[in-house]
């Protein structure tokens, strides 16, 4: 199949409106576009510098989690949530009640994320494990009504207060399980030879098409970029999200996502797609590079400046790559000091300009590990 000349899908007539059916996708492709394998080489060559970057990085676990914070915050914010990475890093009762729920979605997609990620060893990438990660994602907030884990039964639609004024609507559910099965049988036929990028380019495409579940498509669709290139070991850690590159240029996305259901412009998504891989590595480099000199100059400090006090200084550190807000209690305990030992430590730290107090309060103060946060900030 040549993917410029492919007709991508049709559009029906619904019960007074048009809905639009994707042509399956586990097919053979070949393509003629010299930009397009162009790009191609430029996203590929860029993401294997990154992970032969980040497999040189020591301990380099310590800073996977905020980069899954960081992705958590941005798709959430996509959907309309308005938690930050500073707020996404405290615990439930310190935040304001009127922001918990969006606290919740976030601290979901960190879940579903890190659960979907672990099922790899033991799963496919397959509706189990897809269906398995939306239940996760809409536990206990607003689409928990919505038959998480589940395919959709009913129609949905993409903008509009009514279906009628939709933006986008998605194939009607009838056609769910056969298109989805396609779309797996796609991701893993290995007789098809197909660059791993343009594959995942073509299902992410795919999936958003088909829409599967009444809620949390976006989401779970970004998603599983990461899995794919963590599961077929492009990456062996997952610290590549196109989320903060969509967002960017949210507009230009859904114009190209739309072009190949109006106009069969596939090349143009990805093209996009390929466009968003290349400078989303580099961004990811750049940001391990400066976390890593950040913990380097930090801990020459502490071994040059500090003492008798480096050796609990330097395991404070450490946690806070890990976990970027503390308070006395947790800090006592990560480096098993008295209480008053440990908010010495912590005061010795804000005055090195380390830590900032970010609550104001007298009693339950908890502190922001901040030049490490700017790192992952927009």
């Amino acid at each position: 199949m040549n993917i410029e000349t492919f007709t991508w899908g049709i559009w029906r007539e619904g019960e007074q409106y048009e809905y639009y059916l994707p042509e399956k996708i586990n097919h053979p492709w070949k393509w003629e576009h010299a930009g397009l394998s162009a790009l191609l080489e430029e996203a590929s060559l860029k993401l294997g510098e990154l992970n032969s970057f980040a497999r040189l990085v020591p301990n380099i676990d310590l800073f996977i989690q905020l980069h899954v914070t960081t992705e958590a915050v941005i798709s959430s914010r996509i959907e309309g949530t308005r938690t930050n990475i500073d707020e996404a890093l405290l615990p439930e009762d310190a935040v304001a009640p009127e922001r918990r729920q969006d606290w919740i979605e976030v601290r979901n997609y960190r879940e579903a994320l890190n659960t979907a990620i672990a099922l790899l060893d033991e799963l496919p990438i397959s509706s189990r494990l897809i269906k398995r990660t939306h239940e996760i994602l809409l536990s206990g907030v607003r689409g928990e009504h919505r038959n998480p884990g589940e395919y959709r039964t009913s129609q949905n639609w993409i903008g509009g207060a009514t279906i009628q004024d939709a933006v986008f609507i998605p194939p009607a559910h009838i056609y769910v399980h056969d298109l989805m099965g396609d779309l797996e049988n796609f991701l893993h036929n290995e007789d098809i030879d197909l660059p791993d990028l343009i594959r995942i380019g073509m299902v992410h495409d795919q999936f958003e098409a088909i829409h599967p579940f009444l809620d949390g498509n976006g989401r779970i669709g970004r998603l599983l970029i990461t899995l794919y290139l963590v599961s077929r070991k492009i990456l062996n850690q997952p610290l590549l999200y196109l989320s903060r590159f969509f967002e960017q240029h949210k507009g230009t996305y859904y114009d190209n996502l739309m072009r190949v259901r109006r106009d069969n412009d596939m090349i143009g998504w990805l093209r996009y797609f390929l466009i968003g891989i290349r400078d989303t590595a580099v961004q990811a480099a750049d940001t391990l590079s400066g976390v890593l000199q950040l913990k380097e100059d930090l801990e020459s400090r502490l071994r040059q400046e500090w003492g008798r006090r480096t050796h609990s200084g330097l395991k404070l550190l450490e946690h806070l790559f890990r976990y970027p807000v503390v308070d006395i209690k947790t800090v006592q305990g990560v480096c098993d000091l008295s209480a008053r030992a440990a908010g010495n430590l912590v005061r010795s730290f804000e005055e090195a300009g380390i830590l900032q107090e970010i609550t104001g309060q007298y009693r339950n103060r908890k502190y922001l590990f901040e030049s490490y946060l700017n790192r992952f900030r927009d």
